[in-house]
């Protein structure tokens, strides 16, 4: 594929607001993506809390059981990456919140390294809440979904 092929899809790329192109050109083919342009959630200390405190604190939170916790069996992400809930973009999402899944069944894709990674569910249930929204970051054990 001509480098001025390329650049061109950069630029329409970068003029649209498409967030992935991939183009099959016989043999040859080119993925353009651009970065999130999603921000990053911002975390404070608890008030009144002093850089030296804040570790003594937090170890104190971790002792205590959380209560922002949801109700529930909470799928965790395996990895750090980008969260997709349909298996291309404007295709139907693999759940909903109120749908009934059984043990196995794709909740969603975790993309790594530009590697999709299918992730399951570990338990059968009702998908009572997701966490995450469509093509947002995600970190390693960050909760995505709650199932009752």
């Amino acid at each position: 594929m001509d480098i001025r092929k390329v650049k061109k899809l950069i630029e329409l790329l970068e003029e649209s607001d498409v967030a992935e192109i991939e183009i099959h050109e016989g043999e040859e083919s080119v993925r353009i993506s651009r970065a999130s342009t999603i921000a990053p959630t911002l975390v404070s200390a608890p008030f009144g809390a002093t850089p030296s405190s804040a570790s003594t604190d937090s170890a104190q939170a971790a002792a205590m059981p959380a209560a922002t916790e949801p109700e529930g069996h909470i799928v965790r992400s395996p990895m750090v990456g980008t969260f997709y809930r349909a298996p291309s973009p404007g295709a139907k999402s693999f759940v909903e919140e109120g749908q009934s899944v059984s043990k196995g069944e794709t909740l969603c894709i975790i993309e790594a390294m530009k590697i999709l990674n299918q992730i399951e569910t570990d338990t059968s249930g009702k998908i009572l809440q997701i966490l995450v929204e469509n093509g947002q970051p995600v970190e390693y054990n960050e909760p995505l979904f709650v199932i009752g």
